[in-house]
């Protein structure tokens, strides 16, 4: 009997347990609902809230979720921040500066009544911001709002897939687009900048930059006049998807600034740099000060000291920015004061080894075109050089300009007697487009001989095809020896014009290997300004 009174106390028990328990259920089944309801509008206006004090203006949500697991998680969809102008005035309606596709975060159910409720990291997906032009236009008062206080406080940001964009001023020009894959960012508090790290897609050459620095504070009325700072590194970018050049290219360095005009200090290597055309390997390092302006969308290199194996030179220009075809246009002024003609013939042209050796200065305008085809078809350089002291590699055709040295200063016996390697002279105005270096003046000297030629050949070597003048100090007939000279003598006064002591006309043709020597008669070249008027050295 004592058992089982003991037993119905137990069982008297557990049905309390049960009911209490089931109590709760039921309240908690009630509650919740009526808890996420009532969150639902108190987060979205926080979030509304907190936003529009940021920015100082206007924003809009489309959609709020709430639901309780392990805590409070909300999502949203459609957020969108708006500027105190439009950054896109020619498109229908007004555009946001900021649009967010998507974001969420989690929290502690009793952080909802705290105020500022206070959020370790909101996760956002799809970001957008959309810088408008630097010229002035009126804001757009009706968009802004006042008065409102800072009701989340929020420690870090974790977004994917980020884009910013930086409009132009110019029509037609297209803006500065930036595409960051991943980017985390520390929120320090509010007036201070924030701290950021990121990764960005590099279109061409396809690569990834890491960079870490710091952005802000926001300028509500100029969000381009917004400061940003921060190093980069680019690592392990191939160069192959350019056709025309090969190599794999590293490049730091440092920027700063505001968005709307961004100061860079850095330098290259691309240890395997070659063009395809010579496919010569090259160790191509480059130091270089640059702004990217977001008023017209171009980049202004000013200046770019590059070096590869024995030769140095320095460029300053522009990168523009073109809508059609999509891609950059490249304008550079190039000087080159002290460097090897063996190293530029050993980048740019497949014979080795190379035709000539010896110093060369140079001036050209550099010009790219933007679009798919090789680099040396797309490629203009045009502009002058010197090379006042070149020797040829080729024996047979060093040893035809050591003979005609002898023979133009009247020495014809010491041909074969004496060891002598002449120096040439050389210096001239050049084009080279599409794959064709083009001499519209060539002036060539050598002890006892000068010529003014001109003529084009191509990188590949397959053209070679020079017409000019020579003009050698002896005569004629003082060029050979025996019964050639005696019969020469009558032909002296026909070739003795304008000074010189004798004035041939020539021309070189055939391949840059194997070129051909030979008299051109059929050219009236002492009617040709070209061959009367010398370059003027650098």
């Amino acid at each position: 009997m004592l058992v089982s009174m003991r037993g119905r106390r137990r069982s008297r028990k557990s049905r309390w347990f049960l009911g209490i328990l089931l109590a709760f259920l039921v309240t908690v089944s009630i509650c919740v609902p009526i808890f996420i309801i009532r969150a639902q509008p108190i987060l979205r206006n926080r979030v509304i809230e907190t936003l529009s004090a940021r920015f100082k203006s206007r924003v809009e949500l489309a959609e709020l979720h709430v639901w309780i697991a392990n805590g409070l998680h909300v999502a949203g969809k459609g957020l969108q921040i708006y500027g105190a102008t439009d950054p896109n005035p020619g498109q229908p309606g007004v555009q946001p500066l900021l649009n967010v596709p998507e974001f969420h975060f989690h929290t502690s159910l009793r952080n909802l009544f705290r105020e500022p409720m206070k959020l370790d990291t909101v996760y956002v997906s799809g970001l957008t911001m959309n810088i408008p032009p630097k010229k002035d236009r009126p804001e757009i008062r009706s968009l802004r709002r006042q008065s409102h206080k800072m009701s989340i406080a929020v420690a870090h940001f974790v977004l994917s897939d980020t884009k910013l964009i930086i409009n132009t001023e110019k029509p037609g020009k297209a803006p500065l687009e930036f595409d960051i894959s991943d980017l985390r960012m520390s929120d320090i508090g509010r007036g201070q900048p924030l701290q950021f790290d990121a990764t960005l897609i590099n279109p061409k050459p396809v690569g990834h930059i890491h960079s870490a620095g710091s952005f802000g504070p926001l300028n509500e009325l100029s969000p381009r006049d917004s400061a940003v700072e921060g190093d980069y590194s680019f690592t392990h970018a191939n160069l192959g998807p350019i056709r025309g050049i090969a190599g794999i290219l590293t490049s730091t360095g440092h920027y700063g600034g505001m968005l709307g005009r961004i100061e860079v200090v850095g330098e290259t290597d691309t240890p395997d740099f070659r063009l395809d055309v010579s496919d010569h390997r090259v160790n191509l390092h480059t130091d270089f000060h640059a702004i990217v302006d977001g008023t017209d969308g171009d980049t202004y290199l000013d200046p770019v000291r590059a070096r590869f194996l024995g030769t140095s030179f320095t460029a300053s220009g522009k990168i523009v920015r073109v809508k059609e075809p999509h891609g950059h246009e490249i304008d550079l002024d190039v000087v080159m004061d002290k460097g090897a003609i063996e190293d530029l013939l050993k980048l740019g042209v497949r014979t080795d080894p190379p035709i000539m050796t010896g110093l060369i200065r140079l001036k050209t305008k550099l010009n790219i075109l933007p679009d798919d085809r090789d680099i040396s078809d797309r490629l203009r350089l045009a502009g002058t050089f010197h090379i006042p002291a070149g020797h040829f590699t080729n024996e047979r055709l060093q040893t035809r300009i050591d003979n005609l040295s002898l023979r133009g200063m009247g020495e014809p016996k010491l041909i074969g007697k004496e060891d002598v390697t002449m120096a040439t002279d050389l210096e001239g105005k050049f084009l080279l487009q599409g794959g064709i270096l083009s001499f519209s003046q060539l002036n060539f000297h050598i002890p006892g001989t000068h010529a003014d030629l001109t003529g084009k050949y191509s990188l590949d070597g397959a053209t070679f095809d020079f017409h000019g003048l020579l003009k050698t100090d002896a005569k004629l007939s003082q060029m050979t020896t025996g019964w050639k000279s005696i019969l020469l003598k009558a032909a002296d006064p026909f070739f003795h014009k304008r000074g010189a002591g004798a004035e041939i006309p020539f021309k070189i043709t055939g391949t840059r290997s194997e070129p051909h020597f030979g008299l051109d008669f059929g050219r009236d070249h002492g009617r040709d300004e070209r061959f009367r008027q010398p370059t003027t050295r650098q």
